[in-house]
């Protein structure tokens, strides 16, 4: 299925037109593991991840064979305002890492089994400084996420959106707060930290942009792509568009960390179903990313004190999918093992 992303109408047509998952092989799926030689439940999350993996892959023993990260790279103009401890030129010559497979997200796709791409989006062309306008045009917007439905190869069969993006910490706080609130108790400190790792002085300065951002577009009300144009980068448009082009597709997806999950939030926030084919890989050490988690009320599959981004936590969780569906697929049931209790 091919996603168009030509105008923002596309975008909210399509969040007000998602598939579902399909409930007769959840309930088939559910029904095997109530007769594998287990206590019921004992396997926990394993167990729900099969189903869930079931319900989106339409059959009662789904497969993993072909999964891919897919990293988006962008520069952010906010980053003139010192909301990093590192320089923009850091994006280039990551993505050069990457491509030479230096990276961890290198080491831990090929411990896990997975490919990799890396799309570059326009580096040469930072996006503008959002506390001044508009981070991207709507053109530039749509263009970005296009380019994450068209990076979605046709045989994967479970999606890691990653990135890499100078400044793109700053992104994520300032959808959140858009998204989740910017109230008394829930300012811009509170979805702001230390990103490459900045001070304290250097957070405060960091949420006082993210403030700014957000105070230019005080009581208008604002579609997902408008969203993503205000306070997002090429890279964080592009997980978005991924991530939609992949429910149209059916295809599940293991969403990163922070800017991975913030991405998402536009989506979130025009149907509170969008994310449904997504699992959260795992909880990032960035406050921000807990508190988005707490808002949406999900849990991550791991805890491991990560905040990397590039895709690594997504790539570090998925031998723990792959366990779900081993346990899953090749045990046996109590008839088929003549063990009593069944």
């Amino acid at each position: 299925m091919t996603v168009q992303f030509q105008h923002a109408d596309d975008v909210l047509d399509i969040l007000n037109n998602l598939p579902l998952a399909c409930d007769t092989s959840m309930k088939a799926a559910s029904d095997r593991q109530g007769q594998l030689t287990k206590p019921p439940g004992s396997l926990g999350r394993l167990e729900d991840l099969a189903i869930w993996l079931a319900g989106w892959q339409g059959r009662e023993k789904p497969e993993i064979r072909h999964p891919r990260c897919v990293i988006f790279a962008g520069n952010h103009g906010i980053t003139a305002k010192g909301v990093s401890a590192f320089p923009p030129e850091v994006t280039m010559q990551m993505v050069a890492n990457f491509k030479a497979g230096g990276a961890a997200i290198n080491q831990l796709c090929q411990a896990a089994g997975a490919e990799l791409d890396v799309h570059a989006l326009d580096l040469d062309r930072p996006t503008a400084d959002f506390t001044e306008g508009p981070a991207m045009t709507i053109e530039d917007t749509l263009a970005a996420m296009q380019c994450g439905a068209d990076a979605i190869p046709d045989d994967a069969d479970l999606l890691m959106p990653g990135e890499m993006g100078i400044g793109n910490t700053t992104s994520a706080a300032a959808l959140a707060l858009a998204v989740m609130g910017n109230t008394s108790d829930r300012t811009a400190i509170y979805w702001t930290g230390p990103g490459t790792g900045l001070d304290q002085a250097g957070v405060t300065q960091k949420a006082a942009m993210v403030q700014k951002a957000i105070d230019r577009n005080k009581g208008k009300t604002l579609n997902p792509v408008e969203l993503l144009s205000e306070y997002g980068g090429r890279e964080v448009a592009a997980i978005a568009g991924l991530v939609l082009a992949a429910r149209m597709r059916r295809i599940p997806v293991l969403l990163d960390g922070y800017i991975s999950t913030a991405a998402c939030l536009p989506l979130w926030h025009e149907n509170a179903s969008a994310l449904a084919h997504c699992q959260i890989s795992h909880c990032s050490k960035e406050p921000g990313h807990q508190h988005i988690l707490a808002g949406l009320g999900l849990q991550a599959i791991l805890d491991l004190g990560m905040r990397l981004g590039e895709g690594s936590g997504a790539a570090t969780a998925l031998p723990i999918v792959k366990a779900a569906l081993a346990a899953h697929n090749g045990m046996a049931t109590f008839a088929e093992a003549g063990v009593s209790g069944g």
